[in-house]
């Protein structure tokens, strides 16, 4: 803990920030200066008194982390980042909003230095928060020494969250919040920003939720009524707050902040007119006046700047841990190599050296097996060469078999590498992104894939973070059967892959399901999503060199010489277009097939290869049990797609493949109808069974 400064120092540090939100704003003519003007007193203590982070050196390993749920209140964090010395220039906070700087509207991680998650989609910020502080807790079982000697846990760091209403209203945050409760994560601390204000006003109206007991339920330690403007009552808070991390029972902490929204502007303090809009020019000037600042605008005074500036205690603070990790690598070399490797997020070569024959080992399997059984034998040799796994599900491991050979189930005060998330897919979803960005796991988790309705946004997210989550998505179309179109995607596989940077794979064998987790294990840059099957499907793929045609996302699995049309599939579909192809070349008619198991990869080869594959010169079926509009990028207005432009029904699965003739019959009769078409130079009416396209 840093020396407390002089109230008035603390004061007028808390004023800086305040200040910086308010000229950004107004300069932007847009932004929310309401929240960071609200919490700058709750800042004030926490950055400069017990924050442990090195602004020279933001991916220090063992820092505490910061998270702004609220993050349209951006210019909080980006004043306390600019202020305690981050690669943040005073430029920057001018350019706030503008076009490519590294202060947008809400924080992004990897645009600017210092900022640990992407937040602005209320509640999910405290979510990955809770999966931040899961990460610390599970790496401090694994590699701390846990023997007694404290001098030699290398792991040993807080996660601090900043949230307001609009998080507690989201029921993502009862989502997270009930677990980290459950899991008792002691060294999470939240702080609520009770302003009683949302855009719409004053939020009796439609928040009126006992929030301290309500967390209190969850297993929370809450400190109640801190007057968010009373340093030395948030101080103490904190230190109460911090002393639950040194328990062996120690709860997460939520401080309970009452604070005025916009506190300092003389004539919008307290209303929701400060919330998300400029203050204007003659209450700009009124503000300064009131709290006796008269520099001119993004001018810090040299003893403010000063006090803020927290670059020496960050090399410091390095330092003593450098010191103590050069300890624990003499007595740990192994460990301490592994541990650095994970947080670097590089495989280990032993990864690569076993992968070929995890390979080997799914091709010599000839049975049929659904894709979701294929993907938990893929696990099964794979987990041994990831210790950096940690999977799970969203009470569904039975049927997702997201479980794997030896795997320990996490509990609250046990290591474990798979966990049970409980009905709580948006959570899951979130709480990963917060572990993958802390660094040390490679997590997934597992759901029925038409609850990725639920999980959307937190996709959404990992892909606009560009993080490396695999998300496992089971019963993915009507093959799942009897438990009807509640339960049977239709529109979620071609919606899913729009989201820009995730890569989709709806893998039609045992070695495209294991190619399709090897790529999501490798990616680096985003999330990848496995679309699997209930239903068993044949091996298609005998030979473990086919992976690196599998790895293409698309590719030729069967040709046949002088072929006059194309048969697409994908997944559980591939097998109809083999089927046809065989029953095709029977009546003289041949054709290639091509599997697609992932769109996204395939669309990034070479024009070379994705025109060699699907050649424009020959008329394309595309089949999938899903909504068919997807397809037509890659048939043309001239091709046909076999597909489901309705919800399905309840009745096993070969009854409603039938019913909704996605058959061999119905691919047939498509080819038939392009090659005559074709051949005969002029156009033909689709038949009755080929879904037009709704665009």
């Amino acid at each position: 803990m840093t020396q407390a400064p002089t109230p008035e120092l603390a004061r007028q540090m808390a004023n800086a920030i305040r200040i910086l939100a308010v000229d950004a704003v107004e300069k932007a003519k847009s932004g929310h200066p309401g929240a960071p003007m609200g919490m700058a007193d709750i800042a004030e203590v926490l950055w400069n008194r017990h924050l442990r982070h090195s602004p020279s050196n933001p991916h220090w390993l063992n820092r505490d982390r910061f998270v702004l749920s609220n993050g349209h209140g951006s210019m909080l964090i980006y004043a306390l980042l600019h202020l305690t010395g981050y690669d943040l220039p005073m430029s920057e906070l001018e350019n706030f909003r503008k076009l490519h700087s590294k202060t947008a509207g809400h924080p992004e991680v990897g645009i600017t230095p210092g900022v640990e998650t992407t937040t602005g989609p209320l509640g999910q910020g405290i979510s990955n928060a809770v999966g931040m502080a899961l990460a610390e807790k599970l790496l401090a079982q694994e590699f701390n020494p846990n023997n007694g000697n404290d001098a030699l846990n290398i792991i040993d760091h807080f996660t601090y969250a900043f949230l307001g209403d609009g998080c507690l209203m989201e029921g993502i945050s009862h989502e997270a919040c009930s677990l980290a409760g459950t899991l008792r994560l002691s060294k999470l601390i939240a702080f609520w920003d009770d302003n009683g204000i949302s855009i719409d006003g004053h939020v009796e109206g439609w928040f009126t939720d006992d929030t301290p007991k309500r967390f209190e339920s969850y297993g929370w330690n809450v400190i109640k009524h801190v007057d968010g403007h009373d340093s030395a009552a948030i101080d103490k808070a904190i230190q109460s707050a911090r002393a639950q991390g040194m328990h062996a029972d120690g709860k997460p902490t939520l401080i309970c902040c009452k604070t005025v929204i916009g506190q300092g502007s003389p004539n919008k303090a307290g209303t929701h007119d400060v919330h998300g809009a400029a203050l204007g020019a003659a209450e700009v000037a009124a503000t300064r006046e009131a709290l006796g600042w008269h520099e001119a605008p993004f001018v810090i005074p040299a003893p403010i700047a000063q006090a803020w500036d927290a670059r020496a205690r960050g090399v410091n603070h390095e330092k003593e841990w450098q010191v103590r990790m050069s300890a624990y690598r003499s007595q740990f070399p192994d460990k301490a190599a592994e541990l650095e490797r994970r947080m670097k997020g590089e495989l280990s070569s032993t990864y690569a050296a076993g992968l070929p024959a995890v390979f080997e080992s799914v091709c010599a399997k000839a049975d049929s097996i659904a894709t979701r059984k294929a993907s938990q034998n893929a696990l099964d040799l794979l987990a041994p060469l990831l210790p950096e796994f940690f999977g799970g599900s969203a009470d569904l491991t039975g049927s997702n078999l997201t479980n794997f050979k030896g795997c320990k189930i996490a509990k609250r005060d046990q290591w474990g590498n798979h966990m049970s998330y409980g009905v709580r897919e948006f959570g899951m979803a979130a709480i990963m992104n917060g572990i993958v960005l802390h660094g040390g796991y490679m997590p997934y988790g597992g759901t029925f894939l038409t609850f990725s309705d639920y999980s959307r946004n937190a996709i959404r997210m990992s892909a606009l973070m560009k993080q490396r989550v695999i998300h496992v998505m089971t019963h993915d179309s009507i093959g799942l059967g009897e438990d009807g179109p509640t339960h049977q995607s239709v529109e979620h596989v071609p919606s899913l892959r729009l989201i820009p940077g995730l890569d989709v794979w709806r893998p039609a064998d045992g070695l495209e399901t294991a190619v399709a987790w090897a790529c999501g294990v490798e990616r680096h840059d985003g999330p990848s999503l496995l679309a699997l099957s209930r239903q068993n499907l044949p091996r298609l793929l005998d030979k473990a060199d086919d992976a690196e045609k599998v790895r293409k996302g698309g590719y030729i699995l069967s040709d046949m010489e002088g072929a006059k049309a194309v048969i697409i599939g994908t997944g559980s579909e591939t097998m109809l277009a083999m089927q046809a192809q065989a029953n095709l070349a029977a009546a003289g008619i041949p054709t290639r097939v091509v599997s697609m198991p992932c769109t996204n990869v395939f669309d990034r080869q070479t024009d070379a290869y994705q025109n060699m594959v699907l050649p424009l010169s020959l008329p394309t079926v595309a089949v999938e049990a899903a909504h068919p509009d997807f397809w037509r990028k890659y048939v043309g207005r001239t091709g046909m797609v076999i597909g489901i432009a309705t919800f399905g029904e309840s009745a096993p699965a070969p009854d409603l493949y039938k019913h909704f003739g996605i058959t061999t019959d119905r691919i047939e009769a498509a080819v038939k109808s392009l090659v005559h078409r074709d051949s005969h130079k002029h156009a033909l009416p689709f038949p009755d069974h080929v879904v037009p396209s709704t665009n």
